[in-house]
């Protein structure tokens, strides 16, 4: 690859580090790159994003961590559901294609939109640490959401902070910090079952993953200390997501 392209590749998967630290869909950006840009074939390029997906959440949740913000004694039924959920989605992301969960996502993010926006109070609340949650409808909540991101992981923090904030009663701070703890665990799990079968580009996925691993951290070191944090994590959520929608559905073409 010639330099501009590797900068183009750190600066692009920083920014999806950081997007990914506060929001969620990160990925778009970097499974973008691996594909348009660098050639990748879809299956190799899913792995491979699993390189910068690991070092981030590494970056992140040490970030987090440094800043006094991980509690994960709440958590535990959460991740090992999502982590569960999630080694599935990626056995099964080697043997067929994704595309038609693509198809999915797409309207999977209007749906969002609508969640994002209507009533933003609820994303704004403090954690509720008296809240109790049926485990007959979290371990099967929780388990769709790791297959999901197991098996393509783009999109999978914003369907995440939504169940997470608005069901579970965390606040979009807490669920971030949460998010990023349990997507490191099944990323590494990921890499493994990936490796074995051959999907992994190391040098393309270490150039990613040096950007994303710097945007991470950043960038969970800034919001632990910024009081505002909830407020701005919300309208990052509420940008990605439509400029989702924009991509998904090619609304940009209207405009160029």
């Amino acid at each position: 690859m010639e330099i501009y392209v590797y900068l183009i590749a750190i600066l692009g998967a920083a920014i999806a580090g950081a997007i990914n630290t506060m929001a969620g869909n990160g990925s778009a950006i970097t499974l973008t790159i691996l594909t348009e840009m660098l050639g990748l074939p879809a299956n190799i390029a899913n792995g491979t994003n699993r390189v910068g997906v690991f070092t981030q959440t590494l970056g992140t949740t040490y970030g987090f961590h440094r800043n006094g913000k991980l509690k994960m004694d709440r958590s535990r039924l959460y991740m090992i559901s999502t982590v569960i959920g999630a080694v599935i989605g990626v056995i099964v992301s080697t043997q067929v294609s994704n595309e038609q969960f693509k198809s999915v996502f797409r309207f999977l993010m209007i749906i969002m939109l609508f969640v994002i926006v209507i009533k933003p109070q609820k994303w704004l609340r403090e954690t509720d640490t008296t809240k109790k949650v049926n485990p007959w409808v979290v371990i099967p909540a929780y388990l769709g959401i790791g297959f999901y991101g197991g098996f393509i992981q783009m999109g999978m923090g914003v369907i995440f902070l939504a169940v997470t904030v608005l069901w579970a009663h965390f606040s979009l701070m807490d669920s971030n910090v949460m998010k990023s703890a349990i997507v490191g665990v099944y990323t590494l799990l990921a890499l493994l079952i990936f490796q074995w079968n051959g999907l992994i580009d190391w040098k393309i996925g270490g150039v990613m993953a040096v950007g994303q691993a710097a945007g991470g951290y950043l960038m969970a070191n800034y919001a632990s200390k910024y009081p505002q944090a909830n407020v701005w994590a919300h309208r990052i959520l509420v940008v990605i997501v439509i400029l989702a929608i924009i991509k998904l559905f090619n609304l940009h073409q209207y405009f160029l």
